[in-house]
């Protein structure tokens, strides 16, 4: 099956050609006229239809690249990436990469919630909470460089300690960013190459939820969220200069 029509694209100068344009494809390839798995149009044919440089669409595509939206197969050309149901939309509501001070924005939102839901579950886990969240660093352990069982686990456990705050509107929050905490950690668990130090900075965590301690909780995941925030930053590509 080829790929519908391209649409017509009218870029503004509000946001810049690279992040306007970026929205745009990202219209198209959700609009129903491609299906997971299906081949995107060449990068000519996206130059040309859109009035743009091919690197202004090669920049455009790694960013969807990055989000896990499209897949570049070498040799064979960019599909739209077979992916859970719930993949693309959660990922373009956070709008990860598609621009920098949005990137700057979702960060800062994540260190304070995740920081507040560590200290909250400090005072009020329940035994059985405490037992699920050993259980995702067991989890973690186990995985070493097997990279992609070492993500999911350590979202479940972000996830439990969300689940044993007791707040139900921050933990959905973070439930409902399911899909960008997967796009982050993947990114910077194979930025850096290995899991051990990742683990490591999980630990103090879990020590200081189980001895239900909200301050060293509080300061444990700080550490660790500051410390995912800058190997995520280093693993962006960087805007070209003006």
């Amino acid at each position: 099956m080829k790929p519908g029509p391209l649409p017509q694209f009218s870029l503004s100068a509000r946001e810049s050609v690279e992040t306007e344009l970026t929205r745009k494809l990202l219209d198209y390839l959700l609009s129903g006229v491609m299906l997971p798995g299906q081949r995107i149009p060449p990068e000519r044919a996206l130059a040309e239809a859109l009035g743009v440089g091919r690197a202004a669409i090669r920049n455009s595509i790694k960013a969807l690249v990055l989000l896990g939206l499209l897949d570049q197969r070498q040799g064979d050309g960019t599909y739209l990436s077979r992916t859970e149901s719930d993949l693309l939309p959660k990922v373009i509501e956070w709008g990860l990469l598609l621009g920098q001070h949005r990137i700057a924005d979702i960060m800062e939102l994540r260190q304070h919630l995740e920081v507040i839901l560590a200290a909250l579950a400090a005072e009020r886990r329940t035994p059985e909470q405490l037992e699920a969240m050993r259980g995702h660093i067991r989890e973690m352990e186990a995985a070493a460089t097997d990279y992609e069982r070492y993500v999911e686990a350590d979202i479940a456990f972000h996830l439990a300690v969300a689940r044993a705050s007791g707040n139900e509107v921050m933990a959905g929050v973070l439930s409902n960013a399911q899909s960008l905490l997967r796009v982050w950690a993947t990114r910077v668990i194979r930025a850096a190459d290995e899991t051990e130090t990742s683990l490591a900075m999980h630990l103090p965590v879990l020590d200081a939820i189980e001895a239900q301690d909200s301050e060293k909780a509080r300061a444990a995941m700080t550490a660790l969220m500051e410390r995912a925030a800058r190997r995520l930053r280093r693993s962006l590509p960087q805007p070209a200069a003006g």
